[in-house]
């Protein structure tokens, strides 16, 4: 199995799913994709989970310096964070001819939480990228992951390539992917610290988050990321969700959590997942938070939204490319 560019798929932007059952099968599909690129003179990024980023390094010898080469567990921890900062990051930064990037967000020990976010991401990569020059190959290991996150691969790329070869999606649907999984998010526990916020109040907001990091233990750089998260999300509250809001902050397991609730309404899905155009003011918000904060889940609706923010008390490793 040689994932190369697919004949028949001739659509300046190319986003095939390759399903996978073993290293063997993951290496002749990956590392066959990277030296096809490389033979035709096409930059090369590869972010992928650790281990197997290991695994193509090595397959790859003398090649794997002319690759970019990131671990998706750093870089992508948060979904929303893959498409302007390592996808558009490197296409963006090769404008002229073709771009191929193996990209592989969803693995076994994705949690249930993080994975609607990891399928909507999926799903938003082809309206990001129309039209544009691009080959993105996502890896799915079909003898981990459960069938329905399969059948969701299959809804996000028009294009599959399996051991039996290549051949287009008939569930391609990648507008239901991101609305099944816009779904209203779990309720804070009875034990979270609530506040109601206005304009007046938004200072209030910002040091309560911080207080309640520096009690955790939390690094001056991480609480410093979680006051900036929450002065965006409020702010946004208050200038676009009706001028109000309520912030509701507590502790689950390992994580600090922040939620943040207007009656606003998100109405494009690509929101904080493109890069910032540098032409125009505002419309980085968002975009700051998703690179701040370790996961954020979002939900929108006709009567408002809510914006969810994880943020890891276990140290977490800066995110920085290998090669």
């Amino acid at each position: 199995m040689t994932a190369t560019l697919p004949s028949g798929f001739a659509a300046p932007f190319v986003h095939p799913a390759l399903f996978y059952r073993d290293t063997e099968e993951y290496l002749a599909g990956t590392v066959g994709f990277i030296r096809a690129g490389l033979a035709a003179d096409e930059p090369v990024a590869v972010s992928v989970p650790g281990p197997n980023l290991a695994l193509i390094r090595t397959e790859l010898g003398s090649d794997a310096a002319e690759v970019r080469l990131m671990d998706m567990t750093v870089e992508g921890r948060n979904p929303g964070r893959i498409i302007p900062g390592v996808l558009r990051a490197f296409a963006d930064s090769h404008p002229a001819g073709r771009v191929r990037i193996i990209g592989e967000p969803i693995w076994a020990e994705r949690s249930a939480t993080e994975y609607p976010a990891c399928a909507q991401h999926e799903a938003l990569i082809n309206a990001a990228f129309t039209g544009r020059e691009v080959t993105i190959l996502c890896p799915y290991d079909t003898e981990r992951l459960e069938l329905s996150v399969l059948a969701d691969a299959y809804a996000t790329h028009p294009l599959v390539i399996d051991a039996d070869g290549e051949r287009a999606s008939r569930t391609y649907d990648p507008d239901h992917i991101v609305d099944r999984y816009n779904q209203p998010l779990p309720e804070p526990p009875a034990a979270a610290a609530v506040l109601a916020f206005d304009a007046a109040t938004l200072p209030d907001a910002r040091h309560l988050a911080a207080g309640i990091a520096r009690s955790m233990g939390l690094s001056t750089d991480r609480t410093i990321d979680i006051e900036l998260a929450v002065a965006e999300t409020t702010t946004n509250s208050v200038v676009h969700g009706g001028g109000q809001g309520t912030m509701a902050i507590w502790i689950e397991a390992d994580q600090l959590l922040c939620q943040v609730r207007d009656a606003g309404h998100i109405s494009d899905p690509l929101a904080g997942r493109l890069p910032a155009d540098p032409l125009r003011p505002g419309g980085r918000g968002l975009l700051l938070v998703n690179h701040l904060i370790d996961l954020v889940r979002i939900y929108t609706g006709e009567h408002g939204t809510t914006i969810q923010m994880h943020l890891n008390l276990v140290h977490q490793p800066e995110t920085s490319a290998i090669a």
